[in-house]
């Protein structure tokens, strides 16, 4: 499982010129998904990326979390996080899970943040999408997770 954040003071995707899904202050989460992640992993993910303390406090320190905040999360399938470059000049996403795997640990995870009480909004899963968005920052953040190392 492959995320890249970006902190934001908004961002919002669009679909054939219809925004589906808008937040404010918050982060963006462009997730990508190989054919092992779990739910594990998924929650892993969930509550890593609820509890990292990437938002400034009074004082101007990166020390609060999307929790203390009370910020909101848009998530955004990506399977081209898993686009492997290292040979030719045409990318293959070999490693990027079939929709059929992809779709259900996607909503998963979107239902898992929603569980956590943080407000969640979405792309549409395949299809093809415009991300909007405002780095506040920057800061962008990438996370990979494999299975090998999901503590119980």
């Amino acid at each position: 499982m492959r995320a890249i954040l970006q902190r934001v003071s908004q961002a919002s995707v669009t679909v054939e010129k219809n925004t589906v899904g808008s937040i404010s202050r918050g982060v963006l989460v462009l997730l990508g998904i190989a054919p092992e992640d779990t739910h594990a992993q998924a929650d892993w993910l969930v509550e890593k990326i609820s509890k990292l303390r990437i938002f400034e406090d009074e004082e101007g320190k990166m020390n609060r979390s999307l929790e203390d905040i009370v910020g909101e999360v848009l998530v955004v399938s990506q399977f081209t996080l898993y686009g492997d470059c290292k040979k030719g000049t045409k990318p293959s996403y070999t490693g990027a899970a079939h929709p059929d795997i992809a779709e259900p640990v996607y909503n998963y995870i979107c239902e898992a943040f929603q569980k956590k009480g943080i407000p969640t909004a979405t792309g549409v899963f395949g299809a093809h999408m415009h991300v909007s968005l405002i780095n506040d920052g920057p800061v962008t953040l990438l996370i990979d997770k494999d299975n090998t190392d999901i503590v119980a």
